[in-house]
């Protein structure tokens, strides 16, 4: 029976095959994946909110009418109508909001938390978590410039925030995230606050 399957027609293509299969799954045991992840959601939670006597998980669930105001107001696409926030509460009432999300780069994802102040201005931005190359990613101080801004015409790349050179996607990626967070803020939580 093998040595009439080795005689086969089909053989060496079938053989190749097999071969190339057997080198690709090798190659993604071997190799490294790209990407790190630099903090868990609870992790950055804690580190950012070290004095919360409390931090709540909220959900929204947004309608179409919602979504066009935010889209409106932020001038950026809602990918989901199901939203996920967190209320950090101190002795003296909320300390802060953060908003987690995440985003496609290129071809692979960034996860990130959007800190948010009661006022609604950004407290800061953390990357969770980074799945393109390290060198798309802008560094820290870039991200730095988010802090204290508020939802407006300046909070844009090369207006309010500076462009990075061989971070483009990423540095107008995050932009449109928080200017999103800034205006779900607004729009849903503030009003839920109210």
């Amino acid at each position: 029976m093998r040595a009439a399957f080795i005689g086969c027609p089909y053989f060496p293509l079938v053989r190749t095959l097999i071969f190339a299969l057997v080198l690709f799954v090798t190659a993604l045991w071997v190799s490294p994946a790209s990407g790190k992840v630099y903090l868990t959601k609870d992790e950055a939670l804690n580190f950012t909110f070290p004095d919360a006597e409390g931090i709540e998980r909220k959900t929204l669930f947004l309608t179409d009418e919602e979504v066009k105001k935010i889209e409106t107001l932020s001038k950026a696409k809602i990918e989901s109508k199901l939203f996920t926030y967190y209320i950090a509460m101190g002795k003296e009432g909320i300390l802060g909001y953060a908003i987690f999300g995440s985003h496609i780069v290129r071809t692979k994802p960034e996860v990130y938390m959007v800190v948010i102040n009661p006022d609604g201005s950004v407290n800061h931005i953390k990357i969770l978590a980074f799945y393109e190359p390290e060198e798309y990613l802008p560094p820290k101080r870039w991200f730095e410039q988010f802090n204290g801004k508020v939802l407006d015409d300046n909070l844009w790349t090369k207006r309010g925030i500076s462009a990075v050179t061989g971070a483009t996607l990423s540095a107008n990626g995050i932009t449109q995230e928080v200017r999103k967070a800034l205006a779900v803020f607004q729009i849903m939580i503030l009003k839920k606050e109210d």
